[in-house]
């Protein structure tokens, strides 16, 4: 005879069915546990039930069944042992048309197999016994609903928190109202948290954990276990680490907050294991203690070339208006400062961590073998691939290229996409050139910024406005005072030109 199935729904305590003024249920035989419950309600009149129960239910019925001769027999007994057998929770008996009383021998077997007699009244039907228990069913499963998703916020909260393994483990432990444990690759125990149970149980949650742990195919990804009154269960991690739970009792929900927990404690234990995470630390530590960002950037990863982005958020207002034929505002509007949560999924699907929110942008750090595209609600400027150690130069350009996008309204801009004439020079003359041609300008860079932005938009001002988030009539001033101390005229092509030049060897 197989083993019933019980629905995988949250149950209804039989007491509160119980409870119900409008149905007037009596308990008359059977067990007055306050933990029992039922999962259905179901109506039947057949003298064999079992065919026709899946686990759980209330089972209804009027005795139609029931022959004449049942008293004098085996009847009731076979009837009650196979509602029993197939994990029936209650038996309702309904009194009127056919049976005046409920029959003495079937409280009998009901109180010899241990099942939940209920006596129904006349004035209650059937059908409102069965819309009751539905109803029942609904507040529960909404409260249940409500229970995991108050949780999985909690959880995600707590992932997010400057110590994440432990804070996630907390939180675990206090919405399952037990203890949980972290077990590493090895088997030790490497963090817990909640009220630890006696040692017998402890020991046996670290078995059961050993059960779950990856040791080839056919390896189970959880398993539960009873042992002294508590209720044990391990879910094991994809990166060798094993989460353990002990509970008083096994409630509904319990395992789908365990699994957002065991997939959050999957990506914290796997940016551990990886090594990754202790890297990033690892730079930072050293960059505090004093060590160069050469030195610290091979512990960002083994490419030694790199691409800085800078990303703004982009404003809607900054768009031209239909009718405005690309002109910009007068009063240009810039980047408005980047939410934090939204910045770190730009690095996400950037496919990088090294993200650095900072005032009206973010900084982030790729390896140079990665192709950025553009991405839905930010303006990017990407940098020429570089070394470590002209980091901050590629910083600077990456700047560059973001003003350039915002201000011409494309998504995203690359520093120095084609080789040009200026790469027949050899580095260090067209370096020197630059710096005597530029030295007037070197004291004030606000200036210099203003003249190579104003030159690689074609001498618009507006567009510049938009760039710089200034006033046009900003860069209208700063336009004329720099061709005042470069003692030179703007307007000539040749002249623009020569700056230009000047300006890339930066």
């Amino acid at each position: 005879m197989p083993d019933p199935t019980v629905p995988p729904t949250p149950p209804v305590p039989l007491t509160a069915l119980l409870a119900r003024e409008d149905l007037a249920l009596r308990r008359i035989a059977g067990p007055s546990d306050p933990s029992l419950v039922i999962h259905a309600a179901h109506t039947s009149e057949m003298a064999d039930p079992y065919p026709y129960l899946l686990g759980g239910e209330l089972l209804l019925t009027a005795g139609v069944h029931i022959p004449d001769a049942a008293g004098s027999g085996t009847y009731f007994d076979d009837y009650v042992s196979r509602i029993v057998a197939a994990g029936g929770a209650a038996l309702g008996f309904g009194l009127a048309p056919v049976h005046d009383t409920v029959p003495r021998a079937l409280i009998e077997a009901c109180d010899a197999y241990g099942l939940p007699l209920l006596e129904v009244p006349p004035q209650t039907p059937f059908t409102a016994v069965a819309r009751a228990v539905w109803q029942l069913l609904a507040q529960a499963r909404l409260a249940e609903l409500r229970r995991v998703t108050e949780a999985q916020q909690s959880l995600a909260a707590a992932a997010a928190r400057p110590d994440p393994v432990p804070s996630v483990l907390r939180q675990l432990a206090q919405r399952l109202g037990g203890w949980t444990a972290l077990y590493g690759p090895e088997g030790t125990e490497i963090a817990s948290a909640g009220r630890r149970p006696e040692a017998p149980v402890s020991a046996s949650l670290a078995e059961l954990a050993e059960v779950v742990r990856p040791s080839g195919p056919g390896t189970p990804t959880s398993a539960t276990h009873a042992t002294a009154g508590t209720h044990l269960a391990a879910y094991t991690l994809s990166t060798g680490f094993v989460l353990g739970v002990a509970t008083p009792s096994r409630e509904p929900g319990d395992h789908t907050i365990a699994s957002v927990a065991t997939v959050l404690l999957t990506l914290l234990t796997g940016e551990q294991q990886s090594g990754s995470g202790a890297a990033r630390t690892s730079a930072l530590v050293r960059l505090l203690l004093g060590s160069t960002a050469q030195e610290v950037a091979p512990l960002l990863g083994k490419d030694d070339r790199w691409l800085v982005v800078h990303a703004c958020p982009y404003d809607q207002r900054d768009r031209p208006h239909p009718g405005a034929r690309g002109t910009a505002r007068s009063a240009p509007t810039g980047p408005h400062p980047p939410d934090l949560l939204a910045a770190t999924a730009l690095g996400a699907s950037l496919g990088s961590p090294l993200i650095d929110p900072e005032g009206e942008v973010v900084r982030i750090l790729l390896p140079a073998d990665r192709t950025p595209e553009p991405h839905p609600g930010w303006t990017l400027g990407i940098s020429a691939p570089v070394p470590a150690q002209q980091l901050p130069a590629a910083a600077a350009q990456a700047a560059r290229a973001n003003a350039r996008a915002r201000a011409t309204r494309t998504p995203l801009s690359r520093y120095g996409t084609h080789p040009g004439l200026a790469g027949l020079v050899p580095k260090e003359e067209a370096q020197a050139h630059a710096r005597a041609l530029l030295a007037p300008l070197a004291e004030h860079p606000a200036l210099t910024e203003t003249l190579r932005t104003w030159l690689s938009l074609h001498g618009s001002w507006d567009r510049t406005a938009v760039a710089l988030a200034v006033h046009r009539n900003t860069v209208r001033q700063r336009i004329a005072r720099s061709a005042e101390l470069l003692r030179t005229e703007l307007d000539d092509p040749d002249v623009r030109m020569e700056l230009w030049f000047a300006l890339r060897q930066e």
